[in-house]
């Protein structure tokens, strides 16, 4: 398994909103995160499911957006199929932050956090309503790097799509994991400052965030982490200032301006980054605007820096691939 060195710019990113805090005394001896990874064998996972109109549906009214054509054949907007792939684990299985214990593509670190850094997909086919979606899923990649609360475990998340058996693209995601062990004070998370410039754009779009609308897309994405509706675990046991925004929800709302703004052009590509959380109550903005064959976006909270950037390529619609 190949595993790259990534740059301390990147590991600095992931953390730009962790504030530092001693941490506790630990033996010498103690198994890093990299002895702890050292010989981790992550399994592969599969996963199929129909794609049926009413997740689509809604999640427009979620965000207040016009529902996209989902008739059957229509294709479905990039990245919307993460309301169809969901895993379903026993209650059993689930830890004490709403995610399960084990899993193939969790490692076994202990006091475990996690943080959603960001992804890449490529779609060279749609993916049409009423079609049978399948995924094949594998870490293809994992790291270890120093950041400001300690060491994190970079981990690449590989899905490789298809809609009845013929293969329409692969996605990637980037998942940042560390360790806070038991009796360790959580970490105190700022929330963003508020005096950022305006961002300025040739699109725009806004969206309200409040606990109802985090569990409604926590109910929609079957995520049952805690950090997204209940304040009182993010506050108090992971120490963010409040409710944390999905990192997915940021990066719909950045393809949200693709689809409102050039509907006669596909997304074949789509890559984004998520420099820092973004917190209830805050305003959402999304910005951006056209390149070339290409859009550049920013999503964050008003008057404060972009929690997400990304980078679409596009093509006109006169072919059915891209």
């Amino acid at each position: 398994m190949h595993r790259p060195d990534l740059s301390p710019a990147t590991v600095s990113s992931a953390l730009a909103s962790a504030a530092p805090r001693s941490a506790l005394a630990t033996p010498a001896d103690a198994p890093t995160l990299g002895d702890v990874l050292r010989h981790w064998q992550p399994g592969t996972a599969q996963l199929s499911r129909r794609v049926d109109p009413w997740p689509a549906a809604a999640f427009a009214d979620l965000i207040g957006a016009v529902p996209p054509r989902l008739d059957p054949g229509d294709p479905l907007p990039p990245l919307w199929h993460w309301f169809y792939l969901l895993d379903h684990p026993a209650q059993a299985e689930i830890g004490a932050d709403g995610h399960p214990v084990g899993g193939p593509f969790l490692p076994p670190v202990p006091g475990r956090r996690r943080m959603f850094a960001g992804g890449r997909l490529r779609l060279d086919a749609p993916i049409g309503v009423g079609a049978e979606l399948s995924s094949r899923s594998a870490v293809v990649d994992v790291s270890v790097k120093s950041g400001r609360s300690g060491d994190l475990a970079f981990v690449t998340v590989r899905h490789e799509l298809t809609a009845d058996g013929v293969p329409v693209g692969t996605e990637e995601q980037d998942i940042v994991y560390r360790s806070e062990p038991g009796g360790a004070p959580p970490r105190a998370v700022p929330r963003p400052g508020t005096d950022a410039a305006e961002p300025t754009g040739e699109w725009r779009s806004e969206l309200a965030t409040d606990p109802v609308l985090l569990f409604r897309f926590s109910a929609l994405t079957y995520n049952g982490h805690r950090i997204h509706y209940d304040r009182p675990y993010a506050t108090q046991a992971e120490g963010y200032p409040d409710l944390v925004v999905h990192g997915p929800l940021l990066a719909l709302l950045a393809l949200e301006l693709l689809r409102i703004h050039v509907p006669e052009q596909r997304v074949c590509s789509f890559a984004y980054r998520l420099a820092r959380p973004a917190f209830v109550p805050a305003r959402l903005i999304a910005i951006g605007g056209p390149a070339r064959a290409s859009a550049e976006i920013t999503v964050g909270a008003q008057g404060a820096e972009p929690s997400l950037t990304a980078t679409a390529s596009l093509e006109r619609k006169a072919r059915p691939s891209c």
